[in-house]
């Protein structure tokens, strides 16, 4: 893809001497976007200025291009997480491992949560999802107000974590609530609200890790045991007090992004009428479509990583401490990369998009969010001769790409044989 994006020379660019303090603001981001808009102004900033500097949030740099993230995200040596790994920074008096971590002692936490998150168990936990889900689209079918992330996205994604967790179904309604007041806190920047559903959640991290331990799970199959047998070993850097931190982690991530990508894809074939009837219509093709919406609709835009050192990112100088938000829905619809970027094309060939992150910090759960994805969409599909939208769409705000109320208009299956779970394919991802 032409010359590397970012250099270890000591070439010195014109604006060399600019400081964070000084340096002229080139793009802000948008705090007020519609379904979409976002994805516009990523493709002007790719063609006129691809890697700008924003003086928001303190100052940042915006990789907008597929190659400059990509580089960025596997260069853990000169790229790091530790000092400011998001955009806003968010001040915090410990860090919160895994994300708040590099290698070696991030690779500690990852070799204890990788095993437990391969498909094979994954795969176990598919009868609760499905359960979930059909017991949300019933809901669903009978609200005159019907709103896809609020009544089912949100709670569904909640459910599956919370199945995935080994937590009984009267903690799991209490995660669910939490979680999702939680998510839209965030939403919000409800600091209030936030810094008390983040207590709740340390509070159930900490019930769910005594209560596995307890029941003496196997920690082949159990992400709780996994991390306490790890934390065993003073060589991983792991404690009793960061494994309960890595839980409360993940439950929170556990519920933020595939709860943006799966109402992002409820809005988007609710305004395509022929591939919502296709994928009911020839349900093997989801795990091909979800692969597409990934591309499409990836959540994140606010994962950052720091220069550790004076380095060159496409031709500009970023100074050591300086933070580069790392924009992978404008990667996603790099036109480099991707012909005719915002087409939805089913099976596209060479489909290696950048949802899941790169390098040492790519999503350990990315095959627990596709199930969610095929299983949330499958059955939808399935109960549903037609969904639309029924009002305005209201997008969360930079934290992540994705919608916040999703107004649908929902008609039940017209043809007979009762309300299905869709039952589980080999083909699922």
């Amino acid at each position: 893809m032409g010359q590397c994006p970012y250099s270890h020379s000591g070439e010195r660019p014109a604006d060399a001497k600019d400081t964070r303090a000084s340096r002229r603001s080139e793009w802000s981001p948008s705090l007020e976007e519609t379904f979409g808009s976002a994805h516009r102004d990523y493709a002007e900033l790719r063609r006129v200025n691809p890697y700008p500097w924003s003086a928001d949030f303190g100052g940042f740099w915006a990789a907008t291009t597929y190659e400059d993230i990509a580089r960025i995200t596997q260069d853990d040596d000169l790229f790091i997480t530790s000092v400011q790994n998001v955009v806003p920074h968010v001040p915090r008096s410990s860090r919160r491992p895994p994300l708040h971590f590099d290698p070696p002692e991030h690779t500690a936490y990852r070799e204890a949560i990788d095993p437990v998150l391969r498909r094979s168990i994954v795969r176990s936990h598919e009868a609760a999802f499905r359960e979930s889900a059909a017991e949300l689209v019933r809901e669903l079918l009978g609200r005159e107000d019907a709103d896809g992330v609020r009544d089912f996205a949100a709670p569904f994604v909640m459910d599956c974590f919370a199945s995935f967790l080994g937590v009984p179904s009267e903690l799991t309604r209490h995660i669910r609530d939490i979680g999702v007041r939680y998510s839209f806190a965030i939403q919000d920047m409800d600091e209030a609200v936030i810094g008390e559903c983040s207590t709740e959640l340390y509070r159930i991290a900490e019930e769910v890790y005594r209560d596995r331990l307890a029941a003496g799970a196997d920690s082949a199959h159990d992400l709780v045991s996994s991390l306490h047998e790890a934390a065993v070993n003073p060589e991983n850097h792991i404690t009793e007090q960061t494994a309960i931190a890595t839980i409360r982690q993940m439950i929170v991530a556990g519920m933020g992004a595939p709860q943006a990508v799966l109402g992002s894809c409820l809005v988007h074939l609710a305004q395509d009428q022929d591939l919502q009837e296709h994928l009911r219509m020839n349900p093997g093709d989801l795990p091909a479509a979800i692969e597409e919406f990934l591309r499409l609709h990836a959540p994140y835009r606010v994962f950052a990583r720091t220069a550790k050192r004076d380095t060159v990112v496409h031709g500009r100088e970023v100074r050591e401490g300086e933070p580069i938000a790392l924009l992978f829905p404008s990667g996603n619809r790099d036109e480099a990369v991707f012909p005719d970027p915002d087409t939805f094309v089913l099976r596209r060939p060479n489909n290696s998009h950048l949802a899941f992150g790169r390098g040492a910090h790519k999503c350990p759960a990315a095959t627990l969010g596709r199930l969610e994805l095929l299983v949330a969409l499958e059955v939808l599909l399935e109960n549903t001769d037609r969904f639309e939208l029924s009002g305005g769409v209201v997008m969360m705000n930079w934290l992540e790409y994705g919608p916040r109320t999703v107004p649908l208009r929902l008609a039940g299956r017209s043809s007979e044989g009762g309300f299905r779970t869709a039952s589980p394919r080999k083909s699922a991802q």
